[in-house]
């Protein structure tokens, strides 16, 4: 599949996890990728770019080398966020500000200094990377569910100024995946194995998702073949969002 054909693209958070799936599958399929991220440490044929999304100078300078190096840009991926855990007890206001300014005014900041060049393309797309946490409650994720529920809300205004530029913009919505972030958390957890057997049980599939997974629907919201899609949120959560199917009932004879 060639359907990225003489398309440029950057990616942020492009060096580890869903944002590295997400530049291999594009540049796999014909895109030039930038991969805007602190570490610049990403194969070949992806341009890495270092960048921080919670300094506007630093993201406005790599946006600016990657347009400058494909002769414009086509498609922006907002992948790049942190985690956080805790009820709203648990978390200073400068931790929320923190989390906030890479989650929320990350995305504005890569936005912001891509437009003028996607407004030159002739197939303008951007797809940021929400969460699961924007639509369903989960237990000790006030802090990061509040980001992704304003990256929702970001996404559909974003759609609603720019539809008459050209500029399609939506977002993908993550189960719990299996990223370095959620393997550091399972790392650290008392009995990891009963932990990872806990996330995926919430999912109706019973796994975890997986970052190719996630970088697929990327791809398709950001393809030309999703020409008609904007303000779009695509679930990629093994069916958390939607399903409420029943317990498996234990083998029978088990003891109740």
């Amino acid at each position: 599949m060639n359907d990225f054909a003489g398309l440029s693209a950057l990616v942020t958070g492009g060096a580890s996890g869903i944002g590295l799936a997400t530049a291999l599958l594009l540049a796999e399929r014909g895109a030039k990728v930038a991969s805007l991220d602190l570490s610049t440490d990403v194969p070949a044929p992806l341009l890495g770019l270092r960048a921080d999304v919670a300094d506007d100078a630093s993201v406005r300078a790599a946006v600016a080398a990657a347009a400058e190096a494909f002769g414009g840009l086509d498609i922006v991926v907002n992948n790049a966020g942190i985690g956080a855990q805790g009820t709203v007890e648990d978390n200073p206001d400068a931790e929320w500000a923190r989390v906030f300014d890479v989650n929320v005014v990350g995305m504005v900041r890569v936005a912001r200094a891509a437009l003028p060049h996607l407004r030159a393309s002739a197939h303008a797309a951007i797809v940021n990377t929400c969460s699961i946490a924007a639509t369903a409650g989960l237990p000790n994720r006030a802090l990061y569910s509040a980001t992704k529920g304003a990256v929702l809300s970001l996404t559909l205004a974003m759609a609603a100024d720019h539809v008459r530029e050209g500029i399609r913009v939506t977002c993908v919505n993550p189960g719990t995946a299996a990223t370095p972030w959620v393997e550091r958390l399972l790392a650290a957890a008392a009995d990891p194995a009963a932990e990872r057997a806990a996330l995926a049980a919430r999912q109706p599939s019973g796994r975890l998702v997986t970052a190719e997974e996630v970088a697929h629907a990327i791809a398709y919201l950001a393809s030309p073949a999703a020409s008609a899609a904007t303000g779009t949120s695509l679930a990629v959560d093994g069916g958390m969002a939607g399903l409420r199917i029943r317990p498996t009932p234990p083998p029978e004879g088990a003891r109740s």
